[in-house]
């Protein structure tokens, strides 16, 4: 059995969960997976990381040309990430003639037409399953064990930090900054949340799902994504009082106008498996027309679940090495499909308004609603605590359009104070 030989760019997080699956099964692999891996070089800017991971004597170094340069290493791991010195990285082992494998999914989603086309032009693979819900198997899966079907939908809860926070809101009633702040005190969120919260990672991930799911080119540009920001506790406790329950959902559709990719808080029935899924997990669920409706679920980051999926990678690139077939599946994206204007949408929306408490204020508003085609299925009216009042319309389906020029004119009048949150009702 021939040993491969794997270089490690980076020994943060990730990196150091690889570092300990190695050492800990490392022989192991030899029986269980049919391969002998040998971690001969790591590198890292700082040298702190290796001796804290007790790495041995020469293994270790500054220099990434030195692994990229070294002949005698196969793979390639570039847990690096972003898209600058990640990108150059991992074109520069390919060129190389190495296998990559990669968490990043900045990098597969902003530059992964250019990834996928260099390793095909260098007989190599490069592969990416912890770059989407980290431990989870789903890149794998939509590569090889679903390819025999016609994927129609892909529906994500894809971002631990923000399915923690609408966990704590729904649970314990804290409000948004109260929420965030737990989670960054317990190392879920970082000290700037921005990609989180403003739904950036997810939309990196549903880009490079969808890319695989609908064999179609869809990169983070052309995500429209929206977050939590605006999101209250009186909004969670509405969607419960009429049996939904909030998610922050990465969507990815095929529709017979071009695919629908969007990532936006939602409101889905409360009975649906993918409302169960609550703190930190992250679950996707997949829609093909022969095997129906799969979810998967598990933890979606952390240092040991990410290195599962990268390590597991790792093992896949040495069986073609072994095998001498590597670059069996290269880049899918060959039917360019087009992509949906966010503008079409088609859904239910669930609206707050905070208005004042006067006669004719409902018809008024109502009455904006019909004159934009949107016909609404129902209305609750509270006492707000300002001596105002608060609406929430549910509509029925209406174009995204028609909903925010209605909401517009609705702005528009003196007795709407605000518009508290605007949501999409997606029935799964």
């Amino acid at each position: 059995m021939r040993t491969i030989r794997v270089g490690l760019v980076g020994l943060g997080t990730v990196g150091s969960g690889v570092v300990e699956i190695l050492k800990r099964y490392g022989e192991k692999f030899r029986t269980r997976a049919g391969v002998a891996l040998e971690l001969a070089k790591c590198a890292d800017r700082d040298p702190a990381r290796a001796e804290a991971l007790a790495l041995a004597p020469g293994v270790f170094t500054t220099d990434v040309a030195e692994i990229i340069g070294d002949p005698s290493i196969d793979v390639i791991i570039e847990l690096v990430g972003g898209t600058g010195v990640a990108r150059t990285i991992v074109l520069d082992a390919l060129a190389a003639g190495k296998s990559v494998v990669t968490a990043n999914k900045a990098l597969m989603a902003t530059h992964g037409e250019e990834v996928m086309h260099a390793a095909e032009a260098a007989g190599v693979d490069v592969l990416f399953e912890a770059s989407v819900g980290g431990g989870i198997p789903i890149i794998g899966p939509l590569k090889h064990s679903l390819v025999s079907n016609e994927i129609q939908a892909v529906y994500g809860i894809v971002n631990g930090t923000t399915n923690y926070m609408l966990t704590r809101m729904a649970e314990d009633g804290l409000d948004y900054e109260t929420a965030l702040a737990e989670a960054q005190v317990r190392g879920f969120a970082e000290a700037d949340p921005t990609a989180d919260v403003d739904g950036l990672d997810a939309a990196a991930k549903i880009a490079i799902l969808a890319s695989i799911a609908f064999n179609s080119r869809v990169t983070f540009a052309d995500v429209p994504a929206e977050g939590i920001r605006s999101i209250a506790p009186t909004d969670i406790a509405y969607a419960h009082e009429t049996g939904y329950t909030i998610k922050l959902m990465a969507i990815g559709k095929r529709t017979p106008e071009g695919l629908d990719i969007r990532v936006q808080p939602t409101m889905i029935r409360a009975d649906h498996p993918l409302a169960k899924v609550n703190g930190v997990y992250n679950a996707i669920y997949v829609v093909g027309d022969a095997v129906g409706e799969t979810m998967f679920f598990g933890e979606g980051a952390g240092s040991l679940p990410a290195a599962s999926a990268v390590v597991g990678d790792v093992i896949e690139a040495a069986r073609h090495i072994q095998g001498d077939c590597r670059g069996l599946v290269g880049c899918t994206c060959t039917e360019h499909l087009p992509l949906r204007d966010i503008a079409d949408l088609t859904t239910s929306h669930y609206l707050r308004l905070h208005v004042r408490d006067e006669p004719g204020v409902l018809a008024a508003i109502a009455g904006i609603f019909g004159e934009h085609g949107v016909s609404l299925a129902s209305v609750i009216q509270k006492h707000a605590e300002d001596g105002g009042a608060e609406i929430v319309w549910i509509t029925h389906r209406a174009a995204e359009r028609d909903v925010r020029a209605a909401l517009a004119a609705i702005e528009a009048l003196e007795v709407v104070d605000a518009v508290g949150s605007v949501l999409r009702v997606e029935e799964l």
